[in-house]
């Protein structure tokens, strides 16, 4: 009797066709098998996805330390010898405000900073002279009021001026007055002060032509009632026309194109300035406000030392000038850097108060958060 004989199947033919005839060398379902394929395939795609996203966040952050010092080589030796200088006279000498809590002689050696280490520590003494004396509290007042003033009065008109110029169509015309408006930054405050007793001095103008005519002149230069006003109005004369020079840069920024399409939607000019010149000024006004701010107690050394002895101390007399006569000029070197050292602590926190109200109002600031 024969038997006949049935040869093997090919389980290797056209394709792999083993994967649906026979089963797993490793017993492994076919589900099983396509659920690995799947966690194969995601692996490596989360795997490129990472590598990709650190290559490019390394070459946004322009690559390690030493290829952007490589690259940026010659704007990091441009900038040194600025850093340098803010190093040298600005920051070393902060050390110095440890005789605040000496009674520094700078006698007791040759070497006014070898003096530093053979002065006795007296602790928060100078602090405690410092706020027992009802002068100081003046001097605080002053420079208060003196600075809400300039604050109110003097800080929106370079704002009015920028857009005041920025509306002048004639480039010609612009540029005059851009000039005129300049030039006063350039005049010392004794100048300055100068051509103001020159008109509203006893002996000015205004007080001559008065007399001339039977009316009785007057002398505001030594009044003391409105030296304040007066001191804000020479700092309007003066720096308001170079403040003007920010404002106009960020004015320049701002894309003809939204001019013209709110004008095309029947936006006239004062509507145009409210909805697109002063929200693209809202950024440059938080930061300089912020500024103005951190230099409250500065209101104006040499302005302010020239006209004291007009008016007198009690309405003339700042931190920065009682610095001086009590302090510099008395050589209480300690009693003085006690004061300077109050007010930049002082100066120091209004900074970052201004800051976070900059960033609670949705702007940058001085600083990102």
């Amino acid at each position: 009797m024969a038997h006949s004989t049935t040869p093997p199947r090919d389980t290797t033919e056209r394709g792999g066709a083993s994967d649906t005839a026979a089963p797993s060398d490793a017993g492994v379902s076919r589900a099983e098998r396509k659920t690995l394929r799947k966690a194969l395939r995601k692996t490596s795609k989360t795997t490129s996805t990472k590598a990709s996203n650190k290559a490019s966040k390394k070459a946004s952050n322009g690559g390690t330390f030493r290829v952007r010092l490589r690259r940026d080589r010659t704007l990091v030796l441009m900038t040194l010898p600025a850093v340098l200088l803010v190093l040298v006279f600005n920051y070393i000498p902060i050390l110095g405000n440890v005789v605040a809590f000496q009674e520094y002689d700078p006698y007791v050696s040759d070497n006014g900073f070898v003096a530093i280490f053979h002065s006795p520590w007296v602790g928060f003494e100078q602090f405690s002279r410092l706020f027992e004396d009802s002068a100081f509290w003046d001097a605080v007042r002053n420079t208060l009021v003196l600075f809400g003033l300039q604050l109110l009065l003097f800080f929106p008109v370079p704002i009015l001026l920028a857009l005041l110029i920025n509306s002048v169509i004639r480039p010609r015309v612009r540029a005059v007055s851009q000039a005129i408006l300049y030039l006063p930054h350039f005049f010392s405050w004794v100048l300055v002060i100068t051509v103001f007793q020159q008109i509203f001095g006893g002996a000015g103008i205004i007080a001559q032509t008065l007399r001339q005519h039977g009316y009785e002149g007057f002398d505001l230069m030594t009044d003391p009632g409105i030296f304040k006003f007066l001191v804000t109005a020479e700092g309007v004369w003066k720096d308001a026309g170079w403040g003007v020079i920010v404002f106009l840069a960020a004015l320049a920024s701002v894309s003809p194109d939204l001019y013209e399409a709110s004008a095309m939607d029947g936006a006239g000019r004062w509507r145009r300035m409210w909805h697109v010149t002063l929200p693209a000024l809202r950024p440059v006004i938080a930061l300089l406000l912020v500024l103005r701010v951190g230099d409250a107690l500065t209101v104006g050394f040499e302005q302010i030392l020239l006209q004291r002895d007009a008016v007198g101390p009690g309405a003339a007399e700042v931190l920065d000038t009682y610095v001086w006569w009590n302090g510099v000029r008395n050589q209480d070197f300690s009693y003085a850097a006690a004061a300077g050292l109050i007010k930049g602590v002082v100066s120091l926190g209004l900074v970052l108060a201004a800051n976070k109200v900059a960033h609670l109002m949705g702007e940058q600031g001085v600083y990102k958060k």
